[in-house]
Order: C-alpha cells, then sequence, then structure tokens
C-alpha cells in the first residue's frame, strides 16, 4: 500500500480505482499543473509543502493539509503552482467518469478520455460544426 508522505516516485503516481480518480504529484519549485477544469467535482489536498491555487478570481495560499474542493464547470477552474523553495506533494482526486473532459482554457484545448486507455487533446480553433460530422 502506498505511502503518501514517504514513496518516491516520478512526476505522478496513480492511485486510481474504478470508482475514484486519483492523482498523487511532486511539483518542484516553479512547476505547475495547467490551469483546467473538468465536469466532475475534484479535490485537493496538500500533503507537503506549500502551493499557490489560482482559481477564476483569485490566488489561494496553501500550506501541508489544506483540502480543497473544485466545483464542476468553469467556476470550479483551478492551477496548481509551487512557488516555494522546496518540492510541495500534492493529491487530486475526484469520481471516476468515462467518458471524461476536460478545458484548458489557457491553451484553449481540450482533453477527451473516452476509456481508459485513451487519452486526446484538441484545440477549440480546430473544431468543426455539427454538420461536418454527419
Amino acid at each position: 500500500m502506498p505511502n503518501l508522505f514517504e514513496d518516491a516516485f516520478t512526476d505522478r503516481l496513480d492511485l486510481s480505482s474504478g470508482e475514484t480518480a486519483m492523482f498523487l504529484y511532486d511539483l518542484d519549485p516553479d512547476d505547475s499543473l495547467p490551469y483546467h477544469y473538468e465536469y466532475v467535482e475534484e479535490w485537493l489536498l496538500v500533503v507537503d509543502g506549500a502551493v499557490v491555487v489560482r482559481v477564476p478570481d483569485k490566488e489561494i495560499d496553501l500550506d501541508r493539509g489544506a483540502l480543497m474542493r473544485f466545483e464542476p464547470g468553469p467556476r470550479g477552474a483551478h492551477q496548481i503552482i509551487n512557488r516555494a523553495a522546496a518540492t510541495a506533494r500534492v493529491l487530486l482526486f475526484s469520481k471516476a467518469t468515462l467518458p471524461s473532459i476536460g478545458v484548458f482554457p489557457d491553451s484553449g484545448a481540450i482533453g477527451v478520455w473516452p476509456d481508459d486507455g485513451t487519452e486526446l487533446y484538441f484545440k477549440q480553433s480546430d473544431a468543426i460544426s455539427r454538420d461536418d460530422v454527419v
């Protein structure tokens, strides 16, 4: 069983189950996760260190042990940033749903996960009309 405080890993550790999507990240100083939102509720737990969370209207400083909820949709958009001098460890978790969609407003991209083995990204500017599909 993984130890969230002591186990070593690189980049991202997938702790997901059939019901829950759960990922552990180590963020080095000046690293960040992309600003995004999904259509399911997502939670953040700061396991170690300190991070800044960018949400639509402000930035919030969080320290070890802090727990934060992001609502589904654009109002729950968030980015996790490590501006500290030490590595931060964060745990993100949500309900596991397939298919799943993530929207990345800063890059104008959309991520689509139709099944467990497929991860697709598209630029919104490349979208075609429904008439072009049917």
